[in-house]
Formats: C-alpha cells, sequence, structure tokens
C-alpha cells in the first residue's frame, strides 16, 4: 500500500503522534543547519583573531585588532579582561591583585561564550532520546487499535492484519528518521564546541600574558 494512503488511514491518535515527529524533525534540521553555521563562522573568527592578538606589538593594538570583529567570541572575551583590567589599574592595587582579577574575568568571558554556543544544542539530545519512544508509543498504540479492530471484525487473514500493522510501524520508522540525524549532529556539534572551548581557553593564557608584560613594564 501507499505510504500516504497508511498514514491517511491511521487512527487520530497515531496521526496526532506522527505529526510531532515530523515538526521534532524539521526543527531539529533547523537547528543543525543554524549551529553548523554558526560553529564555522566562530572557528574562522576564533582563529583568525588569535593571530591577529598574537602577532600585535602590545595590549592596546591587540584589543583594537580584535575590536575590528565585535562578533567575534574572541572579542567578548576580552572585553572581560579589558574592563578587569582598566578597573585594577584605576584602583591602583597590586600586580598580583590584578592578575588574578583578569584571570577570573577571562574565565567567565569563555564560560559565556562557551554556554552561547552550547544553546539549543540540549534539544538535539533530547530528540536523540526521545524521538524513538514517542515512535515506538505510536507504534503500539496502532498496533492495540489493529488487534481490536480484528477482535471486532472476528477475521486475523493477513490481509486484514497487514494495514494497520503498517501505519503502526510508520510512527517508528519516523522516531529513527528523528533521532539517527539529530544523535549524530549532537556528537559532531559537541566536539566543535569543545575545539573552540580549547582554542578560548588558550587564548585566554595568552592575553594574560600580555597583561603581566604590560605591568611588569610599566612598574619598571
Amino acid at each position: 500500500m501507499d505510504i500516504l494512503q497508511l498514514v491517511a488511514s491511521a487512527g487520530i491518535t497515531v496521526k496526532c503522534i506522527m505529526l510531532l515527529l515530523v515538526f521534532a524533525s524539521v526543527y531539529s534540521w533547523g537547528i543543525i543547519i543554524s549551529k553548523s553555521v554558526t560553529m564555522k563562522k566562530s572557528r574562522t573568527k576564533v582563529l583568525e583573531g588569535i593571530k591577529n592578538f598574537e602577532n600585535a606589538h602590545n595590549l592596546r593594538e591587540a584589543v583594537q585588532k580584535l575590536g575590528l570583529d565585535t562578533s567575534s567570541p574572541l572579542f567578548s572575551v576580552a572585553q572581560y579582561g579589558v574592563n578587569e583590567f582598566n578597573k585594577g589599574k584605576e584602583s591602583q592595587v597590586s600586580t598580583k591583585v590584578i592578575v588574578d582579577n583578569v584571570r577570573r574575568s577571562l574565565h567567565q568571558g569563555v564560560n559565556n561564550e562557551t554556554a552561547k554556543l552550547n544553546h539549543s544544542i540540549s534539544i538535539l539530545a533530547t530528540c536523540a532520546n526521545a524521538a524513538p519512544f514517542v515512535g515506538l508509543f505510536g507504534t503500539v498504540w496502532g498496533i492495540l487499535n489493529t488487534f481490536t479492530a480484528i477482535g471486532a471484525m472476528k477475521s486475523a487473514s493477513l490481509a486484514t492484519v497487514a494495514p494497520g500493522i503498517a501505519e503502526a510501524l510508520i510512527a517508528t520508522a519516523l522516531g529513527l528518521f528523528v533521532a539517527i540525524p539529530a544523535s549524530v549532529a549532537f556528537n559532531i556539534l559537541v566536539s566543535k564546541i569543545g575545539y573552540l572551548e580549547n582554542l578560548m581557553v588558550d587564548f585566554a593564557g595568552t592575553f594574560l600574558n600580555r597583561v603581566q608584560r604590560e605591568l611588569n613594564s610599566s612598574s619598571n
């Protein structure tokens, strides 16, 4: 039988489950495409920002180069460090206090940018884990309805059983259709986020080294 005919002949509960799974598939694919584009852009911006920062002659020039692209994750991380660095110099506290405060601020900046990258990723994990069970529920419900109909018709021929079971199994197939791409994409995106986080942590270390050199040169 045609798949569309099977879907059309399914019960209202199974149809609702199928509709829910189709919506989950479309929504998860939207997240996958959006996050993939974001990760690619962020990776390019971070690598370019690190290169420009390391090639700068001093901290001021390095921060100015980062300011050329305010959408870069490194710009946000650097802002935390710069703000704390300026506050420390205005308060005229010791070098050690300034360095410690800048270190904590950079750590906070990295955490915030990582949290932004992780936004919506949990939805993919939810789809990957829940979709097969939702589809299985639709299958079980459809099979129950099929056996109820068989009992009412008092006929158990293959022609009577096959359509009902086939339409019920479509729900399981839809559940897997949602879960498999979501699971694969989740693992890939988490790996990319971890890579970007490591790059930002390395950048924070480079930034802190420049702060220490600036403070040491000004104190001499």
